[in-house]
C-alpha cells in the first residue's frame, strides 16, 4: 500500500514539473515571438532608411507661399557627379524656392552641367513649381566664398550644405520648422563641442570636440554649416563685419570657416545653436576632417578666433529637436 502511495506522489511530482517545465516554455516562446514581431514593426515602419536617403512620402503638393520656403546655397569643388546627386535629390523638397552653387573654380561651369541641372530640377518639380538655379562665380577659391551675401535673395532661410552629404526631404522640412520657431538661431544636423582645457592652467584656453565628444558628454555649442539653416542676414554680416583677419586666416588655411560663422551667430545672438537629429548619408570621399591632426587644427581656430572677438561667444547646450513622429525612442 505505502509503494502504491509512494508511487502516486513521484507521479503527481513528475507531471508538476513537466507542467512548470511547459509553462515556462510557453512564456518564452511568447517573449520570443513578441520580440520578433516588435523588431517586423520596426522594420517596417522605418523602411525609407534602409532604401537610402529617398523619402516618398515627401509631397510636391504643399507649397509654401513665395518668399516663405527656403534657399540652398551648396558649396563645391570639381565634383560633378556628386553635385549632380545632390542637387537632383534637393530638387524634389517641397519647401525649396532656389538653388545657388558656390562656384570657386578657375572655369566657369559648363553649358551642359547648367543644362543638366536645370533638366533634373524641371523633372523633379514636375514642372508643379518654379526652383531658381544660379551659380555664384567667385574670382579667389576661398572657404569664405560659401558665406558671401547674395543679392535678391528672395527668402530669409538659407540651407548650407556640402555637396556630399544628403538628407532626407522630410528631415530637411522638419529642421527648417525648427528654424521657423528661432529664425535667429542657427539650426543644423552635425553638432561640434568646445570647453575650457584646464590641464594647461589656464582659462581662456579652449578644445575643439568634434562629434564623439558631442556623443560623450551630451553637450555642444555648435552645428557646422555643412548642413545648417540660419537667417540671409548672417551671409551679410559675415561679408561686411567678420574680421578681415579672419577672412584671411580661413583662405590661407583653407579650414574653419564653419566654425567663424558659429562664432557670427552666437556673438550676434547670445544664444545657442539647434541641433536637428537626423540620419546624414556621406555621397563623397572623406574630407579634411579625416587628416591626421584635423582637431589640433579645428582647436587652433578656435582659440585664435576667441582671441579676434575678445571673448568666447560660444554657448554650450544640451538641447536637441527631435521629430518624434518618425522616432520610436527619444
Amino acid at each position: 500500500m505505502r509503494g502504491t502511495l509512494l508511487a502516486n506522489r513521484r507521479g503527481i511530482q513528475r507531471f508538476r514539473q513537466l507542467a512548470t517545465t511547459a509553462v515556462k516554455s510557453s512564456k518564452i516562446k511568447l517573449l520570443l515571438f513578441c520580440c520578433i514581431a516588435f523588431t517586423l514593426v520596426v522594420v517596417a515602419t522605418r523602411a525609407s532608411d534602409f532604401m537610402g536617403w529617398t523619402n516618398h512620402s515627401d509631397s510636391l503638393d504643399q507649397f509654401l507661399p513665395p518668399g516663405k520656403g527656403y534657399a540652398i546655397v551648396m558649396n563645391t569643388w570639381k565634383r560633378y557627379d556628386l553635385l549632380k546627386q545632390s542637387i537632383s535629390h534637393y530638387a524634389s523638397c517641397s519647401g525649396l524656392e532656389s538653388i545657388h552653387i558656390v562656384w570657386s573654380e578657375p572655369n566657369p561651369p559648363s553649358d551642359s552641367l547648367s543644362t543638366f541641372l536645370n533638366h533634373v530640377i524641371e523633372s523633379k518639380t514636375r514642372g508643379l513649381k518654379k526652383v531658381e538655379l544660379s551659380f555664384d562665380i567667385n574670382k579667389e577659391d576661398s572657404l569664405n566664398n560659401r558665406f558671401k551675401e547674395i543679392p535678391g535673395l528672395k527668402t530669409d532661410a538659407v540651407f548650407s550644405i556640402d555637396d556630399d552629404v544628403v538628407f532626407p526631404c522630410s528631415s530637411v522640412e522638419f529642421a527648417f520648422k525648427v528654424w521657423q520657431s528661432a529664425p535667429n538661431a542657427m539650426v543644423g544636423f552635425v553638432p561640434r563641442a568646445h570647453w575650457v582645457d584646464k590641464t594647461l592652467g589656464k582659462t581662456d584656453y579652449y578644445t575643439y570636440g568634434g562629434w564623439w565628444s558631442v556623443w560623450w558628454t551630451g553637450t555642444y555649442s555648435m552645428v557646422l554649416s555643412k548642413a545648417a539653416f540660419f537667417h540671409k542676414k548672417y551671409l551679410r554680416m559675415y561679408t561686411n563685419e567678420m574680421p578681415k583677419s579672419i577672412k584671411e586666416f580661413v583662405t590661407k588655411n583653407r579650414n574653419c570657416e564653419d566654425i567663424a560663422m558659429s562664432f557670427l551667430v552666437a556673438n550676434a545672438t547670445g544664444a545657442p545653436p539647434i541641433w536637428v537629429k537626423g540620419k546624414i548619408f556621406e555621397i563623397g570621399s572623406t574630407g579634411i576632417s579625416s587628416l591626421g591632426g584635423h582637431g589640433e587644427r579645428r582647436t587652433r581656430c578656435v582659440n585664435r578666433f576667441a582671441a579676434e572677438f575678445g571673448r568666447m561667444p560660444l554657448v554650450p547646450t544640451t538641447a536637441k529637436a527631435i521629430d518624434s513622429r518618425n522616432t520610436w525612442f527619444w
